[in-house]
């Protein structure tokens, strides 16, 4: 195909696409970002970043301005047919991100536009990308720009993030599997509310019901998002939400006479069905999705924002690795392994997220028999919390986990270099970090060679966990971090870890053609 006008092109600017090219710019890659509307999202979408988003927002270098600009939520309280159930604290542990913060979209595509203007990135508006043809050795996207011309774009590889009716994803061929999720449908609106439920400028409340699940969420500014999940006929029409239809419904799930709405300014609602889809592989030679264009389902939990996030996270770094040389494009298979399996088991979740969506009898009845046990146990609220806030979620079938590796490496307190340090302060999303644990021989030479051998970058930390028990830093131990904080490899001794950067990565001196 010969020279490329840039490294990568991204169609989409939504939050997964800026994620993604923000990440690239890091690792120094020449991005474009194509986006066929004239600006960002005029309207409030989404709502909840989650605690491993938030996590991925760092690694990004913009999770302080997010914090900044919403609202942090520290509990949810619990309400089944007008009772209540308890109060569910949303503090987790190991990470430095403890709770999730409301934020709506305009605002996160703003701080992430923002923050790829710093990282030497741009947003090219009105540039729509008309047609994708993808070769061995690079692609071609045409472009229609903002005057109307036309131009074809060179790159090594081109990345989908432009939504359900994705061109990438066409122009390839690949699937996109599902459809209609039934029977389902929700309204929202931002309102002030008055009821007998005190405002909390930290806490949701989630009130169910027969057929209904209600959540109000703290908003930056003042007032909640109220969001009903309702089990309607897929043949009822879409109308407009209004302030009367809201206040019907809240005042049926919180069994209450009186409850009235103050719409906030500018008034936003929506209405919407839903669709469950995969594309059947995010990789087709050199064209890859991300976000909707891989994976859609509907928002219960707010997880289709936090997947897109962390999905970039993982392609980021892998892309910018085949860029540089630093393995082969194989690298590009294990993200689409990852995030298949991944955005699948978060589908399965938000299908059995009995907080979130409609009520049944069986639901209503746990909730009386059981809710108040389940939410003042701490093993079952660690649970609900870590998957709530994905930091369960793991790689463990991955390729590219080995000996024990793939789960996420949470946040503890570690002795190293004579001091006492947060883990995650001692990793980085611009390299791999190989963790030598505990009492090892000291000098090792075997161990100091294992970076130099291989072109990707790792650096070696000698840590010593502060909770001898800590199942992640056994003593003795050499575990290898990859950049996105998921642990690559569990390994005894130098010669496995050399094995393993072998079967993925090149060594120093060998570039591959990316």
């Amino acid at each position: 195909m010969g020279s490329y006008d840039c490294d990568v092109v991204i169609v989409g600017a939504g939050p997964t696409g800026l994620a993604l090219a923000i990440g690239l710019r890091q690792y120094g890659l020449s991005v474009r970002v194509l986006e066929k509307e004239d600006s960002g999202k005029r309207e409030a979408r989404a709502g909840i970043v989650w605690h491993r988003a938030m996590e991925v927002l760092a690694d990004l270098g913009c999770a302080d301005r997010f914090v900044a600009a919403g609202v942090t939520l520290n509990s949810t309280e619990l309400i089944a047919q007008g009772r209540p159930v308890g109060v569910l604290d949303l503090t987790a542990r190991g990470t430095r991100y403890p709770n999730p913060l409301s934020i709506e979209q305009d605002t996160v595509e703003r701080l992430l536009g923002e923050r790829l203007t710093e990282a030497g990135g741009a947003i090219e508006w009105s540039t729509e990308a008309t047609a994708v043809r993808v070769a061995e050795d690079g692609a071609e996207v045409e472009v229609r720009g903002p005057d109307g011309r036309r131009q074809t774009l060179r790159c090594a590889w081109v990345v989908g993030c432009e939504g359900s009716r994705s061109l990438v994803r066409n122009a390839v061929g690949l699937p996109f599997d599902g459809g209609p999720r039934r029977h389902l449908q929700v309204a929202q609106i931002n309102a002030k509310v008055d009821w007998s439920l005190p405002y909390h400028g930290d806490r949701t409340y989630l009130l169910l019901d027969k057929d209904l699940s209600i959540g109000c969420a703290p908003r930056p500014g003042g007032g909640y998002r109220c969001f009903a999940f309702t089990r309607e006929a897929d043949t009822t029409p879409l109308a407009p939400v209004t302030e009367a239809e809201m206040r019907r419904l809240l005042m049926r799930a919180a069994h209450e006479p009186d409850v009235w709405l103050t719409p906030t300014l500018p008034l936003w609602t929506n209405r919407a069905r839903f669709q469950d889809r995969f594309a059947r592989s995010l990789r087709s030679g050199r064209a890859l999705l991300a976000g909707d264009s891989a994976h859609l389902w509907a928002p219960i939990g707010g997880r289709g924002l936090n997947t897109g996030l962390r999905g970039a996270h993982n392609l980021a770094w892998k892309l910018a690795s085949v860029v540089h040389g630093w393995a082969s494009p194989e690298l590009l298979d294990t993200y689409s392994t990852e995030q298949r399996r991944t955005a699948l088991r978060v589908l399965r979740r938000t299908k059995r997220d009995v907080l979130e969506s409609p009520g049944t009898w069986q639901t209503l009845l746990m909730m009386r028999l059981f809710g108040r046990r389940v939410v003042r146990s701490r093993w079952a609220t660690d649970r609900i919390r870590d998957r709530l806030g994905d930091l369960d979620l793991d790689h463990r079938e991955s390729p590219l986990s080995a000996h024990g590796g793939g789960d996420r490496m949470p946040d503890q307190p570690v002795r190293t270099e004579g001091g006492r340090h947060r883990l995650h302060d001692l990793l980085s999303y611009q390299h791999w970090t190989l963790l030598s644990v505990g009492r090892r021989p000291d000098p090792d030479p075997a161990l100091a060679a294992v970076p130099a051998a291989y072109a990707v970058p790792i650096t070696i930390r000698e840590v010593s966990p502060t909770d001898a028990t800590s199942r992640q830093l056994p003593d003795g131990a050499l575990v290898l971090v990859r950049p996105d904080l998921h642990i690559g490899l569990r390994a005894r001794n130098p010669e496995e870890v050399a094995a393993y950067l072998g079967r993925w990565f090149t060594r120093t001196g060998a570039a591959r053609d990316a």
